[in-house]
């Protein structure tokens, strides 16, 4: 290393841990600048905001359906297993916010909540992602897999949360109450584990930051699809991708299935590429069953305009 950048990385340092003991969230220009790829609206934080159509229709969306299409563009590390859904076959879909915990470390707690009282945030740290929330969201949290006190929500801050956001949470850690919560209505959350105990000995250091949930770096904004034992994190500007090629797959399963139990091809036809006939058949089968599916009317009309059966 040249002797000038010796003298220059500690400064950068310097400037870093100043900022970041003033703030613990990104400014508005520093969310805009990770996020460039996204050209739509944004909240007043600079957080992408998603339509709230295309979070309705990505809850008929499969973690499969979405996995596809994000590893596809080159994001390789979307997805993680394992959770436990406190509220079992119930979908969850929304915009992140996000909460970074770490260990606590003394003299860097008093500064973080020192500089929380100065900007008017209530009560303890564990409260202040929440106080952030609106409807829409979902509260995503690094709490680093804490067991023992490790929750960092119970039944009162669900309680909070789902009214605030009409959501529930993903928490790489543990909550408490779980009788509690599980009665909360919509709080559909994925979590990986329960535990009597409060959380003690943590800090928030980040929030509304670039964090880790196991192999996926989540981004603020980013939307979240938690489905069974699964969450995958997918980047706003591809959101809409991934419900339009999620609906079209879905909608050639349907007629596939339905094709199959009739008996009308045999499962090598439908596997393999579609010959002419089968998708003549498809595109007449999307006129018959327009009124009935589950992808929006519209969308279907612009599909068919793209065939030439």
């Amino acid at each position: 290393m040249k002797y000038s950048n010796l003298i220059f990385a500690p400064i950068l340092l310097f400037s870093f841990l100043s900022v970041y003991a003033q703030n613990i969230t990104m400014s508005q220009e520093e969310m805009i600048a990770l996020t460039p790829k996204w050209e739509g609206g944004r909240f007043p934080d600079g957080r992408p905001k998603v339509p709230d159509s295309i979070l309705e229709r990505m809850k008929n969306i499969s973690l499969e359906q979405a996995w596809s299409v994000l590893r596809g563009e080159g994001y390789t590390h979307q997805y993680e297993y394992g959770w436990q859904n406190i509220h079992p076959g119930d979908v969850l879909v929304g915009r992140v916010l996000t909460a970074q915990y770490m260990p606590v470390r003394p003299e860097v707690r008093e500064q973080l909540v020192k500089k929380g009282t100065e900007d008017g945030r209530i009560g303890d740290m564990v409260s202040w992602p929440i106080d952030m929330l609106i409807q829409g969201d979902v509260y995503v949290a690094d709490s680093y897999g804490k067991v023992t006190d490790g929750p960092i929500i119970g039944d009162n801050l669900g309680t909070s949360i789902a009214a605030k956001s009409g959501n529930g949470v993903v928490v790489n850690g543990t909550v408490r109450d779980m009788e509690g919560l599980m009665q909360i209505p919509g709080f559909t959350s994925f979590i990986k584990g329960s535990h009597p105990s409060y959380q003690q000995e943590m800090m928030l250091t980040g929030l509304n930051v670039p964090i880790r949930i196991g192999p996926v770096t989540v981004m603020p904004g980013d939307v979240v699809l938690g489905k069974l034992e699964g969450v995958i994190f997918i980047p706003p500007h591809l959101a809409e991708k991934v419900v339009k090629t999620g609906e079209l797959v879905m909608l050639r399963d349907q007629f596939g299935h339905q094709r199959l139990r009739e008996g009308k091809y045999t499962p090598g036809q439908i596997d393999a590429r579609w010959n002419a006939n089968i998708e003549r058949d498809f595109s007449e089968w999307l006129e018959a069953h327009i009124e009935d599916l589950a992808v929006p009317k519209e969308e279907i009309q612009e599909l068919l305009k793209t065939r030439n059966w």
